[in-house]
């Protein structure tokens, strides 16, 4: 089995350190079908929190989003995500999700494309027009056709379903999309203000800082690496303070900026930045100067390009 590729069958997988790590109050995120917002509901802010101080979670992963599968062990796999790019493995983030959350990767020989989620949260139906799962803005599934009001999509136990055709973007095969740029990044963020910060978060039910950051630039064609540090250090291109611009990642470090890097936001413009805080804190826009974010402030990259209209 090893090296096979498999796909997500739920909508949001959560990537575990190791097959010990949930707790019983984790069960609604471990199971399939998987309820994201019992889980989330279940959480009080010290579980939250002990999802990154007890080193418990280390990212998601969307609906059909691939994964290599490395080793099976009783309920679980160990995979590695190729599609987040990370200085802990070449070949993209590893971790451990639960075996009834994946599938291997059905035949795909007549795809036309794709369709990505282009709402915060989207209805999947089946070919009965029943509901089947709510699926996070981002999520791609491979199209098999399009009409005026419907995406007809390959799901991963490869039988069809179908989206709202306003729910989704439709990218045909061999079509080249155009990038967003940084002033577009950061409006799209603004879409998510408000959203509760999640550690470890992928999708529209909660980011970290760094996912949000990932997700915003996906969503205007760009893969950067997934955590904070590598983002830092491994892409992009070193921006001076003076030179700012919306889109432009900004990085923080504990000790005044010269300790452990710890956070990462988007600059907003005027002085300001958009970012998701912390556990117990919403995605928002925040004014750097006079705060600690202002003090702890190391560094700052561009990934985005300038494209027309760029501001």
């Amino acid at each position: 089995m090893q090296q096979d590729r498999w796909i997500i069958n739920v909508p949001v997988a959560t990537l575990w350190t190791n097959p010990e790590a949930p707790r019983e109050v984790d069960q609604p995120g471990i199971t399939n079908p998987v309820d994201l917002p019992v889980w989330l509901n279940r959480l009080s802010y010290q579980t939250r929190l002990d999802l990154c101080e007890k080193n418990l979670v280390q990212s998601q992963l969307l609906y059909g989003e691939e994964v290599i599968v490395l080793e099976e062990k009783q309920d679980w796999l160990q995979v590695i995500v190729p599609t987040q790019p990370s200085k802990k493995d070449s070949r993209g983030y590893p971790g451990w999700i639960p075996a009834c959350q994946a599938q291997l990767k059905p035949n795909a020989e007549q795809v036309k494309g794709k369709a990505v989620v282009s709402r915060k949260l989207a209805s999947l139906y089946d070919e009965q027009q029943a509901f089947l799962l709510e699926l996070s803005y981002l999520t791609e599934l491979p199209l098999l056709e399009a009409t005026d009001s419907h995406a007809k999509v390959l799901l991963p136990d490869a039988t069809p379903g179908y989206l709202n055709k306003s729910d989704v973007k439709i990218v045909r095969a061999g079509e080249v999309v155009a990038k967003g740029n940084g002033t577009d990044i950061v409006r799209t963020g603004e879409a998510f203000l408000d959203l509760e910060y999640l550690w470890g978060g992928m999708s529209a039910y909660g980011y970290d800082c760094s996912g949000f950051s990932y997700n915003m630039y996906k969503a205007n064609g760009y893969q950067i690496p997934r955590d904070a540090s590598d983002q830092a250090a491994l892409g992009g291109e070193e921006i001076a303070f003076d030179q700012l611009l919306p889109g432009d990642l900004l990085f923080f470090a504990y000790e005044e900026g010269k300790g452990t890097l710890h956070h990462v936001g988007m600059y907003y413009g005027d002085g300001k930045m958009i970012h998701s805080p912390t556990t117990g804190k919403s995605i928002e826009i925040t004014t750097l100067a006079g705060t600690v974010y202002e003090k702890e402030l190391c560094g700052a990259r561009r990934y985005w390009q300038e494209t027309e209209g760029a501001q």
